[in-house]
């Protein structure tokens, strides 16, 4: 018996002898399956063929990892230190007992979150591996949560998984694509993790918003507007995608005038230009 991870998504499955049939992540229009077909890697059988994490400084207390090398999307999880535990965002698709060691040694974790099910990783195994560590899945995506386990607690709306970090669903790409505020960061001004629900460009002007990315399906300008407004609630000056993007600073004002943008060119307010 083994856990099976999908070779194109990254999300890890029910332990069983044979590989799964398919993969419902990849079947849906939001992703897709490769020209290949499915894949299936045994996540025990990772760190023998050669994979490992890296962890870096991205600002105080905020450290990027990633598996070298990738497993499927190719994510960067980010960990948030604080006062009361850690919060592992967007978990990657690859962890055995080494990289486990590797994030304690930035203290304790008390919360995995996945800021949409393409994020969801093997986050049932850095749980365990990490101590039984709390999962939270927005409940309006738990149907795509691939292996259950007694760690995974839903949630709806707003929720305050730590002291010093706040979760918010804001939808679009997914019903329950959600966001976390950690206010202590960009020294104070607040920064804001995002996975795909708002996607920074890579020179971190502007940002985008999709229902699919490989498959550029676009959102109505109604629920881009919505995106944005329950973004910009919340205060950050900062924010950072799932990929290594990142908006330095007035992030409020980039996501507004890409929001404007982005509606306007859904609604056709420039068909003239084409």
């Amino acid at each position: 018996m083994t856990v099976w991870v999908c070779a194109a998504c990254g999300v890890e499955h029910p332990e069983t002898e044979q590989p799964p049939q398919g993969c419902a992540i990849c079947l849906d229009e939001r992703q897709y399956v490769p020209r290949g077909g499915q894949a299936w890697r045994a996540l025990d059988a990772l760190s023998s063929d050669g994979h490992s994490i890296e962890i870096t400084p991205v600002e105080p207390d905020l450290f990027g990892i990633v598996s070298r090398p990738s497993v499927g999307i190719g994510q960067r999880s980010l960990l948030i230190r604080t006062s009361n535990g850690n919060l592992l965002w967007d978990p990657i698709g690859f962890v055995d007992e080494r990289a486990a060691e590797q994030v304690l040694e930035l203290g304790e974790v008390a919360a995995i979150v996945a800021s949409h099910p393409h994020m969801y990783g093997a986050q049932v195994q850095w749980s365990r591996l990490l101590g039984d560590v709390p999962v939270y899945v927005a409940e309006q995506d738990r149907s795509w949560v691939q292996r259950e386990d007694a760690c995974i607690r839903s949630w709806r709306g707003d929720l305050q998984v730590l002291p010093d970090v706040l979760l918010r669903t804001v939808g679009g790409h997914f019903p329950g694509s959600a966001v976390a505020l950690w206010p202590a960061g960009a020294d104070g001004l607040g920064v804001l993790l995002t996975g795909d629900s708002i996607f920074p460009s890579p020179n971190g002007t502007s940002v985008s918003f999709l229902r699919s990315y490989p498959n550029m399906l676009p959102l109505s300008a109604a629920v881009v507007e919505r995106v944005a407004r329950t973004s910009i609630e919340l205060p950050f000056d900062r924010l950072y995608g799932n990929f290594g993007g990142v908006v330095d600073s007035d992030a409020h004002a980039v996501i507004r005038r890409s929001a404007e943008r982005y509606a306007a060119w859904v609604r056709g307010d420039f068909d003239h230009l084409t």
